[in-house]
């Protein structure tokens, strides 16, 4: 089991999180997160307009929904910038503000090292500029809004700033649904999005308990799969209907 700083969320009784690319996973030999099922994702806003979204093929490591541009042209783009992780809910949320903060910053670093290792990561548009912006989502109702923005702390903090965030042991309910956007960073050309869900516990019939280690695995996983995949479309080493290469 990793010994770094645990974290917990809960995501309501249908509540969400999305991510770019999915994958079933075993994480440190301890925790398991299983993929849900494209019927018990819940739109929360964030994208706006879903109708270009399509189920993915999960035998394939597809994220639940996806869209991915046809017409993108990946062999370009070697630089990514990306906008801090935000939390998108409405008020009846049940994560705190501090676990929220704790969330957001853990996934924006892990995001930020998985791509520094495939791209050069930069904080302003260019050629060669892809724009990553992820949002962790738990919208119940008709009405969600932008609730928190995460701090970019510098990566050496990071686990420091979670262990003064998020303390004690704890699980919650329900689910982790993250909804992200992949764009040109100078034309804002749309070049993919996607929308997943994860179940917490140690199988699927124990996926009501959603735990730090769980949490921390999602984001680990999500950010490494984004990154290894992207990297294969923008290197020609694959194509974005290829089942995920190995990092």
């Amino acid at each position: 089991m990793k010994t770094s700083a645990r974290w917990a969320m809960q995501i309501g009784s249908a509540g969400p999180l999305l991510v770019a690319l999915s994958v079933t996973f075993v994480a440190s030999g301890c925790y398991v997160t299983q993929q849900a099922s494209v019927e018990s994702v819940t739109k929360s806003g964030f994208l706006g307009d879903y109708s270009k979204l399509t189920p993915g093929n999960t035998d394939k490591g597809q994220a639940l929904l996806r869209y991915i541009n046809p017409a993108a042209n990946w062999r370009q783009y070697n630089k990514v910038t990306i906008d801090p992780v935000v939390f998108y809910g409405d008020d009846k949320t049940k994560i705190s503000p501090d676990q929220q903060l704790a969330l957001t910053t853990y996934f924006h670093a892990a995001l930020e090292k998985d791509c520094a290792g495939k791209f050069q990561v930069v904080d302003q548009p260019g050629p060669g500029v892809m724009k990553l912006q992820v949002a962790v989502t738990d919208a119940e109702s008709a009405t969600p809004v932008l609730r928190t923005v995460s701090l970019v702390i510098p990566q050496a903090r990071v686990l420091n700033r979670l262990g003064q965030l998020v303390t004690g042991s704890f699980a919650f309910s329900g689910e982790a649904q993250v909804e992200a956007r992949l764009t040109d960073a100078t034309t804002g050309q749309t070049l993919a999005e996607v929308v997943d869900k994860r179940l917490g516990g140690n199988n699927i019939k124990a996926a009501a308990q959603w735990q730090w280690g769980d949490a921390e695995n999602a984001m680990d996983a999500w950010a490494q799969m984004f990154a290894t995949r992207v990297y294969a479309w923008t290197t020609g080493a694959a194509a974005p209907g290829d089942p995920p290469p190995s990092s």
